[in-house]
């Protein structure tokens, strides 16, 4: 054998020996995965076995879940009603109070204190503090001071004006004398309600809001004042008279105001649907309840010739009124979203998601107002009103949408207003915050039993909220109010700045 057949047997033997090295290896591989795949052949037939019998049962399942469908499609639909709103998500809530490290709020001290009272600790034998409950003396005493603010229990004060009456040949009537404090003298068998009284109950009834008989209880159950709620009405309307003036020149007030906002919801009168109005500037309110929500209304309240800016909603009631007009802007955003919630058609047109944008860019220009230069304002301002004049001239085929546009091009200048006049809001909020209370008061009374009660309410309403406007004390108020028109004051202690600016 030669070299080359040498090496040839040399190289086979190897690859021999190699081949058989493998296959050693590959026969202990099996022995060992040879059972496992046994085991993974067994657990597939279990698992092929289940997911059989969970197919059959959910199809059962889906045999029962398309006859209860069946059976719930053919029942009758149960609607919402209107006034009942939908579910809110609910919100993360932050923790209550200020964050870590900021100083607490407190109640602030009281500026004087009217009593002292010494609260000494028992003394033992030696005439040493010791403890009030084992009598053993006290090591480290100290003294302190523990603030207390109370109220005094109030209680009924029955006074008796001795006054002289005669007749007056000048004024050609009969005339009495009458304390600054005292009601008019009335011919009445029992005694007259006292100035704290009247002042107490309107702010019972008509700023918290109660029914006549749970302020005539709650009165007989603090200061053990007895009166019947038909008695309290007529004082209540007795009240109403006397600030007639105020409510007169909060009138005239407004209507000389630069921007007034107003809105109306239903009022209950002696079992009819009416209507409550509001009218308001920042620092002035004035309310009319009346059987109509027509055009008439409107101009009753602000004239016929109204130099102001009205902020309303888009009612067709304001529209007559021939002067500059702002609509609210958060009713356009929520007649955006109702509409999309009914129609889905509507909700995929371009218009809702571009007007909503605009609003949003409109609402934040007139933020960012004190920050900008004048010309870059005007110029983003006239650029925003040009977006919205060809949105609203843009042609629509969905019905809703063109419904909107519509109202847009109607309106076309009542809606940018307020960027350009810094008196003028975007919104009608204050209006409907007006309002809420008012509401309130309606579901918790029912409305007004009578013209006149209706008619005091309204004067009321009026005057409190005007006050709390003005941050005034408000039981003070109405006794100043009425001690002024008892003494035949001419009204004006909430309208003083019309007298600097007229």
């Amino acid at each position: 054998m030669d070299d080359k057949e040498l090496k040839r047997y040399n190289q086979i033997m190897q690859e021999r020996q190699s081949y058989r090295a493998r296959c050693y290896d590959l026969e202990s591989e099996l022995r060992v995965v040879g059972p496992q795949l046994y085991r993974a052949d067994q657990k597939i037939d279990r698992l092929e076995r289940r997911l059989e019998a969970v197919t059959a049962r959910n199809h059962v399942l889906e045999k029962r879940v398309a006859e209860l469908t069946g059976q719930l499609d053919r029942r009758p639909q149960v609607t919402v009603p209107a006034f009942v709103k939908l579910n809110v998500a609910a919100k993360t809530r932050q923790r209550p109070g200020r964050k870590a490290g900021h100083e607490a709020a407190q109640r602030p001290l009281p500026q004087k204190i009217d009593r002292h009272v010494e609260v000494p600790a028992p003394r033992d034998s030696q005439g040493r503090p010791s403890c009030p409950h084992c009598h053993t003396q006290l090591s480290d005493v100290r003294e302190h001071q523990r603030i207390v603010e109370d109220i005094i229990p109030a209680q009924v004060v029955v006074t008796c004006y001795h006054t002289t009456s005669g007749y007056c040949p000048h004024c050609r009537q009969d005339i009495e004398t009458r304390a600054p404090e005292q009601p008019p003298a009335a011919d009445v068998p029992q005694s007259q309600i006292g100035l704290n009284a009247l002042a107490t109950a309107a702010l019972l009834r008509v700023q918290y809001r109660l029914p006549y008989r749970l302020t005539t209880q709650l009165l007989a159950d603090l200061p053990q004042l007895s009166l019947s709620p038909g008695a309290l009405a007529r004082q209540m309307q007795r009240m109403s008279h006397w600030l007639e003036g105020e409510y007169d020149r909060l009138k005239v007030f407004l209507r000389f105001a630069d921007a007034v906002h107003m809105d109306e919801t239903s009022w209950r009168v002696d079992g009819q649907n009416q209507w409550l109005w509001t009218l308001l500037d920042p620092g002035h309110t004035l309310f009319h309840i009346d059987p109509s929500r027509g055009q008439k209304v409107v101009r009753e309240l602000l004239g016929e010739v109204f130099g102001g800016t009205l902020v309303s909603d888009f009612y067709s009631g304001y529209a007559a009124l021939d002067c500059r007009k702002q609509k609210c802007l958060v009713h356009l955003l929520r007649e955006l979203r109702d509409t999309a919630v009914k129609s889905p058609e509507f909700a995929q047109s371009p218009l809702p998601r571009r007007l909503k944008r605009l609003i949003k860019e409109l609402l934040l220009l007139k933020k960012r107002k004190p920050t900008l230069a004048a010309k870059a304002y005007t110029a983003r301002g006239r650029h925003l009103e040009r977006r919205l004049t060809q949105l609203a001239r843009a042609g629509y085929d969905q019905p809703d949408a063109r419904r909107i546009a519509t109202r847009l091009v109607k309106h076309e200048g009542e809606l940018t207003r307020f960027l350009w006049d810094d008196a003028v809001e975007a919104t009608n909020n204050p209006a409907e915050r007006a309002l809420r209370p008012a509401v309130v008061m309606r579901k918790i009374t029912g409305g007004s039993r009578s013209r006149r009660g209706a008619r005091a309410t309204a004067v009321l309403m009026s005057v409190l909220r005007t006050a709390r406007q003005q941050n005034r004390p408000l039981f003070e108020t109405i006794r100043t109010l009425l001690m002024n028109a008892w003494a035949g004051k001419n009204p004006g202690l909430l309208t003083d700045v019309l007298d600097d600016t007229s």
